[in-house]
């Protein structure tokens, strides 16, 4: 058997006014994503347990069938993917290059600065800040890492920090870092200012009318993490692929193989289509493969309706559907497709709510709706209480048959 997840990352959503009072999924037209729900199980699941933040790091650990309160924040899982050995004592955090504009969170990605700009920023941070117990890291866009090692009283572990993506547009003194070790952070961050602002990358982007990183922040931190192999949890060899550091290093700390795919950026400008073939690819070798795509929340965190719906639309056309071709050719397989959390356009953040999945292929019984939406599978009920009970089924069937 085959098993085939398939996760646009945050895809699911609320109703809009500039859709029409649709959501994306509604709105777009996704006649691959609808074959499945026709001819396969579509219903909710609840990805975020209660009580515990909606965030990427807990809705992808339930995709891939863990339960995300043993662990804590996501920079250490994004540390794995970076090769980061966090030792006993050290915290992770992840640092996002910002923009930030009369005491306001602008822009949480600095406009989704490039790769390589970002990493001659963070190679100067690194130069000029490093010091015995800090250490910055480079890793992709926006997303970085730095790790402190603590006093061993927990007290930098325990640092309330908010991920910048939750204050678009608000006043972000009250959400700087709190606690009785904040001032290290609260320190690095303004020691970046004077730094970032006389950046030559900086100054270009400015010229070029592009948003500055003008400013670190800080947020996500957790130790070293500990993951079941996959292998010992499932009984099947698998991969993973993904343009974010996060779900490649829970792959990395599972024992999945991370593919690399040329040209993925986690935006809409990804290579789509590489993604799915490189995934259909690993399966001459291995049973199981995680493909993950970012654009679908990116878009949704910039509240861009008509982006989240081209990247819902190239979603379906070029990941689902190629999967989907070679299903119908290899029948001892099952695809799912499901995001892990929801995020709204209208909130530009991520919610808790349950979302929608699909489930196709060998032994699953159809319940036949005739989209793959929100509404749809609200309808038919909220079927696994975790996506950890969930991937369970998926590939274990350890709970009723559907």
């Amino acid at each position: 058997m085959k098993y085939i997840i398939l996760v646009p990352d945050g895809v699911a959503d609320e109703p809009v006014k500039e859709l029409g009072g649709k959501t994306p999924l509604e709105a777009a037209r996704t006649p691959n994503m609808d074959f499945l729900a026709r001819q396969g199980y579509s219903a909710l699941v609840r990805t975020i347990p209660r009580g515990m933040a909606p965030g990427s790091d807990v809705g992808n650990l339930s995709l891939m069938g863990y339960d995300p309160s043993t662990l804590s924040g996501r920079a250490p899982l994004e540390a794995a993917n970076l090769g980061i050995e966090l030792k006993a004592g050290q915290v992770a955090f992840r640092c996002n290059l910002v923009t930030v504009q009369d005491g306001a969170m602008l822009d949480y990605s600095a406009g989704h600065i490039s790769i390589d700009e970002a990493a001659l920023i963070m190679k100067d941070l690194a130069r000029e800040l490093n010091a015995p117990g800090l250490a910055y890291h480079t890793g992709k866009s926006y997303r970085h890492i730095c790790v402190i090692d603590t006093d061993g009283s927990g007290d930098v572990q325990k640092i309330a920090c908010t991920a910048p993506h939750d204050i678009l547009g608000q006043k972000f003194v009250g959400y700087l870092p709190k606690g009785p070790k904040a001032g290290i952070l609260l320190d690095q961050m303004e020691l970046s200012k004077a730094i970032l602002d006389a950046h030559p990358v900086n100054k270009a982007r400015i010229s070029a009318g592009k948003y500055p990183a003008n400013m670190t922040w800080f947020w996500g931190q957790g130790e070293r993490p500990r993951i079941e192999p996959f292998m010992d949890r499932f009984a099947v060899t698998g991969s993973v692929i993904s343009a974010v550091d996060l779900v490649n290093g829970i792959g990395r700390l599972a024992g999945l193989k991370v593919i690399t795919v040329p040209g993925v950026t986690g935006y809409l400008d990804t290579n789509f289509r590489g993604k799915a073939e490189y995934a259909l690819a690993s399966l001459r070798d291995h049973d199981f493969v995680f493909v993950h795509v970012e654009a679908t929340d990116e878009a949704g965190h910039n509240g861009d309706a008509k982006a989240k719906v081209e990247a819902v639309e190239r979603f379906d056309t070029d990941v689902v559907g190629p999967v989907l071709e070679w299903a119908k050719h290899n029948p001892d397989a099952r695809i799912l497709v499901s995001p892990d959390h929801p995020t709204p356009l209208a909130k530009r953040t991520h919610t808790r709510a349950p979302v929608p999945f699909v489930m196709y292929g060998k032994g699953i019984e159809p319940n036949r709706l005739d989209r793959y939406n929100e509404a749809l599978a609200t309808q038919a009920g909220l079927v696994f209480n975790s996506g950890e009970q969930m991937i369970k089924f998926f590939i274990r069937e350890e709970v009723e048959h559907l």
